[in-house]
């Protein structure tokens, strides 16, 4: 039966954890129920599993083929090491981003969330539960692995670099040895139609970067704006010269986004305030750029503040790098997109998007790549759906089985071209 049909047998079930998800999402770091419905998913099924220590991930492996008298029981929760006889096979990772934004949900769904103020507005609870029924599959199919699955449940990929804190615990070597290859999901309310799924060799996604200033002037009354220092007047025309910095000093054909997003000053509108704050981010799609824009940025606003006789404060936030496929793994991706679903459900982006992914660390340390998968309602105009991040994004369920399937076919299909290749 091919691995399709299986995934499909388990749709009703990807949909009731779906909405379970959706019903109680969490923001950070630390999502303590959605860890224990991942573990409830996971419960029974013959992998290795480990928690982690600074945040609420979970890592789960399962040995393909022959286990080996030292290895562990099914579902032993440790963190012990492996038998030495991992270190002899390949091993490959899947992962699944699970936390939610500090969103209030205006979809209407049937499943929406309970959580005031929170919402699963990136699909993460679609991620986590397609990853969640792979582990299904492969488990069924672990007599027939040629080597060993890493699942990575990561909490605080929006903004909180959760991948981050599970590379340094050890996730890439869970297996008992470096992962050769990574893939990564993600799904969308727009830019595609239904059930396409999109991939890109090289770079895809813009690096992240946050900026945050402070203008400290004098306060005064409004009617004497000479007795003061204002700020709001510094602060605006900062706001401007820095849309102008990037027209007039990056090349357009590399691109740089910079967006401001908190321009705050004041308490009343006849009172010169004593500060003014701006924050903004940074997307850049080269690494020359994206170190330009660092040394740029601060010196543009600093020179405007000497110039207004006010002080400035810049602080120049490093936060996500490029995410940069690998080419082979993306084709690898490609083929198999193409021989579970069809050449008409694969698309490979011209461009790369603006968005960002803490996947990107895992991408820089093995290769691999990221596939997106449009979630928009069938017949559904991706042009006019609410993008991601919206407060009326919906992600259509019917997505859930296909995309359980990719990922277990990825680990599969790799596991076996890298033992041949051995």
């Amino acid at each position: 039966m091919p691995i399709t049909d299986d995934a499909k047998d388990l749709q009703d079930d990807l949909v009731r954890l779906r909405h379970d998800f959706h019903r109680q999402p969490e923001i950070g770091l630390h999502l303590p129920r959605t860890q224990e419905k991942v573990l409830e998913a996971l419960d029974g099924l013959p992998f290795e599993i480990t928690l982690g220590k600074e945040t609420t991930s979970v890592t789960a492996v399962l040995r393909g083929g022959n286990l080996g008298a030292g290895q562990r029981g099914a579902g032993q929760r440790d963190s012990g090491q492996p038998g030495e006889e991992s270190h002899a096979r390949p091993a490959v990772l899947l992962r699944a981003d699970m936390d939610g934004l500090p969103v209030q949900e205006k979809t209407g769904v049937e499943f929406t969330s309970r959580a005031d103020g929170a919402m699963h507005a990136c699909g993460h609870d679609l991620h986590t539960s397609m990853l969640a029924g792979a582990a299904t599959l492969l488990a069924e199919k672990r007599h027939q692995l040629q080597g060993d699955v890493v699942l990575m449940f990561q909490p605080g990929e929006e903004g909180c670099d959760g991948a981050g804190y599970m590379l340094r615990e050890g996730v890439l070597d869970a297996a008992g040895r470096r992962v050769q290859a990574a893939y990564g999901m993600h799904v969308f309310s727009s830019l595609e139609p239904h059930g396409t799924f999109c991939t890109k060799p090289g770079v895809m996604l813009s690096a992240s970067d946050g900026l945050e200033v402070t203008v400290l002037g004098a306060g005064g009354h409004g009617s004497a704006p000479h007795s003061a220092k204002d700020p709001v007047t510094v602060a605006a025309e900062m706001v401007t010269a820095l849309q102008v910095m990037v027209t007039r000093q990056f090349n357009m054909f590399d691109p740089v986004v910079l967006s401001v997003g908190v321009l705050h000053a004041g308490t009343k509108r006849n009172i010169i305030p004593e500060s003014a704050r701006i924050e903004a981010t940074i997307r850049t799609f080269s690494e020359a750029s994206r170190l330009k824009m660092m040394d740029a940025v601060p010196r543009l606003l600093k020179g405007i503040a000497a110039a207004h006789g006010v002080e400035v404060a810049v602080d120049y936030l490093q936060e996500y790098p490029l995410t940069i496929t690998n080419e082979d793994e993306t084709h690898t991706a490609e083929k198999v997109i193409t021989e579970l679903f069809g050449e008409r459900r694969l698309a490979r982006w011209a461009t790369p998007l603006s968005g960002s992914e803490d996947f990107s660390r895992v991408l820089a340390e093995v290769p691999g790549t990221f596939v997106g998968l449009s979630a928009v309602a069938p017949g559904g105009d991706p042009d006019a759906s609410p993008f991601n991040h919206s407060p009326y994004a919906t992600f259509d369920d019917a997505v859930l089985s296909d995309g359980a399937a990719l990922y277990a076919e990825l680990a599969i299909s790799r596991l076996a071209a890298l033992s041949n290749a051995s």
